[in-house]
């Protein structure tokens, strides 16, 4: 695989940035040579690395897999990484550079839905796609398409989708006093904001609304105010690294088997569901993918992940950017182009068999692809369900 970092200082600043991106539409309108050029824009340093590893790892296998095949129309696939550090301003910063000067006309990005929210004007007034295969935001899908920004697609189900469905299968087990502990970021604050549409409607109320800073690791005021308050479970958007932490101390205070988890933190991997099994058992998740996913595809992907990256198992975002750079792949052949205009045309048109299911993209330029359900039960996470990831627009 050829692989180049996108090597240009960090830290200029955002506004003079942006005030030169205008001139850079026409550089990167269509790729020459003998190579495609993608970017990726993840967290590579900073609190959030551990997910932007993935995504990098991710993506680079599908980059080996398609060039090991040929190429797309001839030409060889090459990856440009830039580092977000989970910061607007920094992913913004390593979006221009990319597009300036890697002439990259095509991204994925970002993992942070802060990041990839600030990167939506950059990539606009460039003319420039953003494939959007990690964040979860919703406004990030209401201003695309006919939202307003024509070059944002997204490959994954939003928060909104994915906290509707989780409340709809916890209300129907009984619970209906909430607590929240999410993380403080445009994710858990969003996927908190987006359940609380649907409260009245399941006849639930939140008793207690608490968000965590990244690198907090005390969680036991908290732990014991929602014991105080009669929560039945805990409303948690956040980091997979924090849910382990949580558990551990809810098994502590003895909450195992009295308040349960709902939401999505990685609650159903095996290495969180052994830091508390009384904990997690019976906590609910609604997920994109997960690795024990029956496809044969999918299934090919997590063996060959293990295989290139020492045993490692993928996570989500590993397997959302290695199919994001199969469907770029697909509507390059599809356009027979590899002019940014031709490639977007093709995306609205696309119908892309992912491992998940048939692709295709709304007027948003949101993917209507199946999510999971999944609830711990006896210690393993069980499928509880396949729903649509439809967006209701007329919700918002």
């Amino acid at each position: 695989m050829r692989w180049k970092p996108s090597g240009y200082r960090l830290g200029q600043a955002v506004a003079a940035l942006a005030a030169t991106i205008m001139t850079l539409g026409a550089a990167a309108a269509e790729q020459g040579g003998d190579v495609i050029k993608i970017g990726v824009v993840s967290p590579l340093s900073g609190a959030s690395s551990r997910y932007g590893a993935y995504a990098v790892r991710g993506a680079a296998l599908a980059v080996d897999e398609i060039n090991g095949a040929g190429g797309v129309l001839g030409k060889k696939l090459e990856l440009v990484q830039g580092d977000s550090q989970c910061v607007p301003a920094e992913g913004v910063s390593a979006t221009q550079r990319m597009i300036r000067f890697d002439n990259v006309s095509m991204i994925i990005g970002d993992v942070c839905s802060s990041v990839t929210l600030a990167m939506q004007p950059v990539v606009e007034q460039a003319g420039v796609l953003l494939i959007n295969a990690a964040s979860s935001n919703p406004e990030i899908t209401y201003r695309a398409g006919v939202g307003g920004y024509k070059w944002t697609f997204r490959t994954y189900p939003t928060d909104e989708v994915r906290a509707s469905a989780a409340l709809q299968f916890a209300v129907g087990k009984g619970y209906t006093k909430f607590s929240v502990l999410s993380v403080d970021t445009d994710f858990g604050r969003g996927a908190i904001d987006f359940t609380k549409k649907y409260l009245s409607r399941y006849h639930a109320q939140i008793v207690s609304e608490d968000y965590y800073k990244e690198t907090e690791t005390d969680f036991r005021p908290v732990l014991s105010k929602i014991r105080y308050v009669g929560a039945q479970a805990i409303l948690m958007y956040g980091l997979a690294d924090t849910t382990p932490i949580v558990a551990r101390q809810m098994h502590e205070m003895g909450l195992g088997g009295k308040v349960e988890l709902v939401g999505n933190a990685e609650f159903t991997t095996p290495s969180t569901i052994a830091a508390a099994p009384d904990v997690l058992n019976g906590a609910i998740e609604t997920v994109a993918w997960l690795p024990s996913w029956p496809d044969p595809r999918s299934l090919k992907f997590v063996a060959d992940y293990r295989n290139a990256y020492s045993g490692d198992m993928p996570n989500v975002h590993a397997y959302t950017h290695w199919e994001a750079v199969h469907l770029l792949a697909q509507a390059i052949r599809n356009a027979r182009s590899t002019r940014d205009s031709d490639v977007r045309a093709a995306l609205i048109r696309i119908k892309y068999d992912s491992v998940m299911g048939p692709i295709t993209f709304d007027d948003h330029q949101q993917a209507v692809v199946p999510i999971v359900l999944l609830e711990v039960t006896g210690g393993k996470a069980v499928n509880e369900g396949v729903l649509s990831s439809r967006v209701d627009y007329s919700a918002h």
